[in-house]
């Protein structure tokens, strides 16, 4: 599925179009998933915790991102530059909304928490006194846990802000793209030879520790920055920024090699 929507995003401009298609593969691979929940038994509380913790809302999350991403596109006013960053502004608000009214759950998980996983991710453990929103519990309690739903959502929105802040951005740079292109900059002679997925969490390091500018300045100038420092498109850094957050195992590895690497060379300098 990854692989497939991978294709669609870089081939395909229509976002509408894309929308659309994306919702067909995202349904189909759900389809699969959900016959081979009902076909075979989980051979262990922890694989079915870690099933719809992870790997359900993974694909879920696809399909809500793809469906509001249609319906929010498709009311997009056709007017000024103006009236379409304002309508994303809106829209983000909404789509923060959703962490507020989640938010005790929405810190358990982006902590990692994991003590409630029995009573969040395990089938037939839903009280409705304690999850009166779990309805989508009742209506498929095979294929459902109180919180599965709730887990995609906060990474369907997490990638719908992301599109609405780049667009919004697209359009602001188009109004001011002088302040943004400059001819007479010297040309860099330093390369980046990592790969592009290493530097844009190493700009995120910067930007979070407040570093550069006291950490006024926006993630997107610091990009675009290192773009001409170092010679390299970072193409969509927004979404290599989201993949960075959902590895499961060592989210700063970049960062940590530079720290291995630095204490290594010391300790050489050392004898």
């Amino acid at each position: 599925m990854d692989t497939q929507l991978e294709q669609l995003e870089s081939e395909n401009d229509d976002v509408l179009l894309k929308a659309e298609k994306g919702v067909n593969i995202s349904k189909d691979v759900l389809e699969q998933l959900r016959k081979s929940v009902s076909d075979k038994q989980f051979k262990s509380k922890e694989l079915e915790i870690y099933f719809f913790k992870n790997v359900k809302p993974h694909v879920i999350s696809k399909l809500i991102y793809y469906v509001k991403l249609f319906n929010i596109e498709s009311k997009r006013p056709r007017g000024s530059s103006k009236s379409q960053i304002k309508y994303f502004n809106n829209e983000i608000d909404k789509l923060q909304q959703y962490f507020n009214d989640n938010l005790e759950f929405y810190q358990y998980y982006r902590r990692g928490a994991m003590f409630l996983d029995n009573q969040y991710f395990l089938r037939g453990k839903t009280d409705i006194r304690l999850h009166p929103e779990s309805f989508h519990f009742f209506a498929d309690n095979q294929f459902s846990t109180s919180h599965d739903s709730t887990v995609a959502t906060i990474l369907a929105y997490d990638m719908l802000i992301i599109h609405l802040k780049k667009e919004a951005d697209k359009l602001i740079n188009s109004n001011n793209m002088e302040t943004v292109i400059n001819p007479f900059q010297k040309q860099s002679r330093l390369f980046w030879t990592a790969n592009k997925t290493d530097l844009v969490e190493l700009i995120y390091a910067l930007h979070s520790s407040k570093s550069i500018n006291s950490g006024t300045v926006d993630i997107k100038e610091m990009a675009m920055a290192c773009e001409h420092l170092f010679n390299i498109d970072l193409g969509d850094f927004y979404r290599t920024f989201l993949e960075i957050r959902s590895r499961k195992i060592n989210q700063t590895k970049f960062i940590d090699n530079l720290r291995d690497s630095l204490l290594q060379k010391m300790a050489e300098l050392d004898e």
